[in-house]
């Protein structure tokens, strides 16, 4: 199966591997049809769980290949990785500045971002939204890169990020559409906000491995520059809000499964 989608345009392959990811988004979305609440210490471990997947994506994914194509093309490699990963935590520092977004879960919901008169769903969304920006930015990349080297194990190391992604999401996905039921909306309008949350990673995905396949030279950057987006929204968001209620070692827990599981699949098939 692998071997047929050699065939495929990396930008294309990227598209196809973000839709996957948003399929998961919907996938987790689509719990609402089944649980009115999920319990804090399951929440708390799924959260952790989805941290410890991009932990390990941001690693063996994004930076360990940035650090060994800067080392490749010569010149100091801790200054372009290192460079590439503050431009992409300042960036979504910049974007959660400025978009206003609302977190759950924390002792009292906390709104962020500028001044805004949306409604607290609208917000909510938006804050699930912006932890999606980097995901697909990140299964954008890591496809653009295959420009660089199309070969059977470089595919295989893109589709193992966006399998890691993808899982995920699904958490991500419970997390928009459950509470949403609780602020009075319908399942089905619940369902539908949940899974259009994860409608920016596509977009992402597209941008991301368009820009790499194109000018193949700032693949270096694009890795780490992905890799810094993403342990900026797992430090300000998802530990921050896996850590709440009594049993907050759940979290902990599941970061580390997660962290195993996406270096298993990056190690053992990337």
């Amino acid at each position: 199966m692998f071997i047929d989608l050699l065939s495929f345009h990396p930008v294309v392959l990227a598209l196809l591997a973000t839709g996957f990811t948003w399929f998961c988004t919907a996938f987790g979305a689509g719990f609402v049809f089944f649980f009115r609440t999920v319990p804090r210490p399951v929440f708390n471990a799924m959260l952790g769980f989805a941290s410890g997947i991009m932990i390990a994506a941001s690693f063996w994914s994004l930076l360990l290949p940035s650090i060994e194509l800067s080392e490749t093309a010569g010149g100091p490699a801790w200054f372009h990785v290192s460079l590439g990963f503050l431009s992409g935590g300042l960036s979504l520092f910049g974007l959660h500045k400025l978009l206003p977004h609302l977190h759950v879960g924390l002792e009292e919901n906390r709104l962020e971002g500028g001044k805004s008169s949306f409604q607290r769903s609208l917000l909510l969304i938006l804050a699930i939204t912006l932890h999606n920006i980097p995901e697909g930015l990140a299964v954008g990349v890591a496809f653009g890169a295959l420009g660089d080297g199309f070969t059977y194990e470089a595919l295989m190391a893109a589709v193992v990020v966006a399998f890691g992604i993808g899982i995920q999401n699904i958490p991500e996905g419970a997390a928009v559409s459950i509470p949403l039921l609780r602020e009075g909306y319908s399942a089905k309008k619940s369902f539908w906000y949940g899974q259009l949350s994860g409608f920016v990673e596509p977009i992402g995905g597209l941008l991301g491995a368009a820009l790499v396949f194109y000018v193949e030279s700032i693949l270096p950057f694009a890795l780490s520059f992905a890799a810094g987006a993403m342990i900026f929204v797992v430090v300000e968001e998802l530990i921050p809000e896996s850590h709440t209620g009594k049993e907050t070692e759940m979290s902990t827990l599941g970061a580390m499964f997660g962290f195993v599981l996406m270096m298993a699949l990056d190690v053992g098939l990337g």
